[in-house]
């Protein structure tokens, strides 16, 4: 394969995993990682440096969308991102001392514990009417946004706020270990622990993954982990990925999305296994 192939592939690819990472509020790293690695057999933090550039191109092209359209919670995604930041700075300086395999077996047990952790709430998505968590009401975290689907005005309550904020510090860490966006986590930990409605969770996901991977990709970058042949075309296709994606979340229902989700973590975290393991 010439490099003028490889450029157009990895593209095209890349639009797939912009498209798929602004739905499901994971970043493009989510499939970018798995494509990178399998496929193409680059070594695996090449490819976590490529796909974090990636995951701010999806936090790019999606993030402007969601909150114009009121589906992300800006006061609940800043308090977050103060745990997830920290995350993404320790570990992006741990990712030096451990294994390649380790990696692998690591980013697959993340996708298999959030697919099914989400896939067991398939059939719970009716927002919280009342919270008593201190911190959500004196910080006004609560909100409400309009659902396309279902041509409604959804308002909703957030909860847990203290095991959101220790789930979100780990989000952060693997994302910068992995490259993935830390949505993984993210998403889960919004939807299950903070009750924050499946769409709400998603476009709040896509806003902060790209503050947390731009606090590890100077790192990265210093350490030569990021190939501009390689991180141009994806960057370049998940954003044009993530603007598409972006337009059809609010006409797509809260349980599709959760199918989604659910689906693309249990194919990944098999893959990841398997190369981690074998």
């Amino acid at each position: 394969m010439t490099p003028i192939d490889l450029v157009v592939l990895l593209f095209l690819i890349s639009i797939v995993a912009g498209i798929l990472g602004s739905l499901i509020g994971l970043g493009g790293g989510v499939v970018v990682v798995p494509v990178l690695t399998l496929l193409f057999h680059v070594d695996i933090r090449l490819a976590i440096g490529a796909s974090i550039v990636s995951v701010i191109a999806t936090s790019s092209g999606a993030a402007a969308a969601y909150v114009r359209e009121r589906m992300t919670n800006l006061r609940a995604g800043m308090f977050l991102e103060i745990a997830t930041t920290t995350g993404a700075v320790t570990g992006a300086y741990v990712t030096t001392y451990l294994p390649a395999r380790f990696l692998f077996v690591l980013f697959g047990a993340v996708m298999a514990y959030s697919s099914v952790a989400t896939y067991r709430k398939r059939h719970a998505d009716h927002p919280l009417a009342v919270s008593h968590d201190r911190i959500a009401n004196a910080m006004r975290l609560h909100g409400s946004y309009y659902d396309e689907a279902i041509h409604k005005e959804i308002v909703y309550k957030v909860t847990g706020t203290k095991p959101g904020l220790a789930i979100m510090y780990v989000a952060g860490l693997v994302s910068a270990l992995l490259g993935i966006g830390s949505g993984a986590l993210k998403v889960p930990a919004m939807d299950l622990a903070m009750h924050l409605p499946m769409k709400v969770s998603t476009a709040t996901s896509n806003f902060m993954i790209g503050v947390t991977a731009a606090a590890s990709a100077g790192i990265y970058f210093a350490r030569g982990q990021i190939d501009p042949i390689i991180a141009a075309p994806v960057a370049a296709g998940v954003l044009g990925g993530a603007t598409l994606g972006a337009k059809a979340l609010g006409k797509i229902e809260s349980k599709t999305i959760r199918l989604i989700f659910v689906v693309v973590l249990i194919v990944i975290a098999i893959e990841m296994f398997q190369r981690g393991v074998f």
